[in-house]
């Protein structure tokens, strides 16, 4: 293991950090993440630490426990995120110094903290995430032993220089738990869902859904799967262990979420086929139905019954809920393609989608579709990139990240956080477009309210009236005179200039 440098301290910056992790032999991981997590022109989005994507992920399932090993201010801030979001357990965290990190006493210490912790009556599994200056320093992850007493061990490398955004570090885990979970039944018998097994006779084979979407989601796209005699499987990340097996042992993978680069590797990887795009809208739930029962064998007879059951109530729905405004689009969760195409269904004049995950196969449909209704789509987007796009537009609502809705506000135009605001609302079938609708038309009305406040509040807190001071500065009345300093003689003299 190498020793820590400057160059793999927190501070050293991204390009260092990088090379001392290949140069700690590393280079295997950091190869991974960069073919499954590809970096934009502009290099990287600006997100927060992606390790929350992981951590939230594992404290999410039952009999799952989970260590962190990396700077304890790292550690502080990622826990603490993770309790404000709802966690209601206990991080482990291995700490470290120097002297630990050069001579390899931290993996020694991980090891041993995993063997105290490994308890199968409370446990299935253990997950172990290196942060930044672990995985810059090489920490071995890969040596630790794969189970103990029946408790799996999963590690894995979740450093902000290597993966981009949080949303991909969930695939990061949800791919690696997948690949552990395929081996288990490829070597025999694995556990059997909570609810127990099904009767054969009434077992339908089912979809896999990859990407965390609103909990009735997959309610409504389990009713539209029906009249092709099919059924809606696992979400992937899923809230346990043994809902793996069942994910794995579908007939078709979606990926909702396109750019669960690992998981879907590990479905490939089963002989499952993988689809994309979402039941949104019209056009896209028609789409992706029949997309779904091609990969899964469906005949052109129940493809074509499954799109009667819903469309008309779609249709009803778009008609019901429309949308009378120019719109800008930005996020970081993945969903905002299929969330943009939803848009523009109901009548938004939506100018541009920006999302901070990476462009794949399984996004194209949606892009493609998109920019033909001349939506400008910018995979890998910056901050810049989408306050461009507000400038550019001048929409009537700004639907993004925290800064975006802030900058939005600031010029006195409605703006929505897309997180929690938009993604986490019921959008397939035909609950989606009454769902969006109410909450952007809402956004929308308040516009009078904005311009009544920045009327208001008009120029206080910009510039020198920004603060607490009473006043504005007062600049001086006379400055002082300047003071020239000579050398006479080898000594100093001071006098005016």
């Amino acid at each position: 293991m190498a020793p820590e440098t400057e160059t793999s301290s927190c501070h050293a910056g991204r390009d260092e950090m990088r090379r001392a992790a290949a140069a700690a032999g590393s280079s295997d991981v950091m190869d991974r993440l960069a073919a499954d997590y590809p970096l934009g022109p502009h290099d990287q989005p600006q997100s927060m630490c992606p390790a929350f994507g992981s951590l939230r992920v594992g404290l999410r399932m039952r009999r799952t426990a989970t260590i962190l090993s990396g700077s304890a201010c790292c550690v502080y801030g990622l826990t603490f995120t993770s309790h404000f979001y709802g966690a209601r357990r206990s991080v482990g965290y291995v700490p470290f110094n120097s002297e630990s990190l050069v001579t390899g006493k931290l993996f020694e210490d991980i090891r041993e903290a995993v063997f105290a912790m490994a308890d199968p009556a409370l446990y299935d599994t253990i997950v172990v995430t290196n942060l930044c200056v672990p995985t810059a320093s090489g920490v071995p992850l890969r040596l630790l032993p794969p189970e103990i007493d029946g408790v799996r061990i999963i590690g894995i490398d979740v450093p902000g220089f290597g993966v981009p955004t949080h949303a991909e570090a969930k695939d990061v885990l949800a791919g690696a738990m997948l690949a552990y979970a395929r081996r288990e039944a490829e070597a025999g018998p694995v556990q059997a869902p909570r609810a127990g097994r099904q009767d054969p006779a009434d077992r339908r084979p089912t979809v896999a859904l990859l990407g965390e979407v609103f909990p009735a989601d997959p309610v409504v796209i389990g009713r539209m799967l029906e009249p092709m005699g099919l059924a809606a499987g696992p979400t992937v990340p899923t809230r346990e262990w043994r809902e793996l097996y069942a994910a794995l042992d579908c007939a078709v993978a979606a990926a909702i979420h396109p750019f669960y680069t690992a998981s879907m590797r590990e479905f490939a990887a089963a002989g499952r086929p993988i689809v994309g795009s979402a039941p949104v809208g019209h056009d896209g739930t028609a789409a992706w139905l029949g997309a779904v029962g091609d990969a899964a064998g469906a005949s052109a007879a129940d493809i074509a019954k499954a799109r009667d059951a819903v469309l008309p109530a779609i249709r009803g729905a778009l008609a019901a809920s429309r949308i009378s405004g120019r719109i800008t689009l930005s996020g970081y969760e993945g969903s905002e393609l299929i969330v943009a195409r939803l848009l523009v269904e109901c009548g938004a004049d939506l100018r541009y989608v920006g999302t901070a995950c990476p462009r794949t196969a399984q996004s194209d449909a949606d892009r493609d579709w998109l920019e033909a209704r001349g939506v400008l789509v910018r995979y890998r987007a910056s901050l810049e990139h989408d306050l461009a796009a507000f400038r550019e537009f001048k929409p009537d609502l700004a639907i993004g990240t925290t800064p975006v809705v802030q900058h939005a506000k600031s010029a006195g135009t409605p703006a929505l956080y897309f997180t929690n605001l938009i993604s986490a609302r019921p959008l397939m079938g035909p609950a989606g477009p009454g769902s969006l609708a109410a909450v952007v038309n809402a956004a929308l009305a308040s516009k009078p309210r904005f311009d009544a406040m920045r009327s208001f509040f008009e120029g206080v807190g910009e510039g020198a009236s920004a603060g607490i001071w009473p006043e504005a500065p007062r600049p001086r009345r006379s400055a002082p005179p300047r003071v020239a300093v000579k050398a006479v003689a080898g000594k100093i003299e001071r006098g005016a200039a």
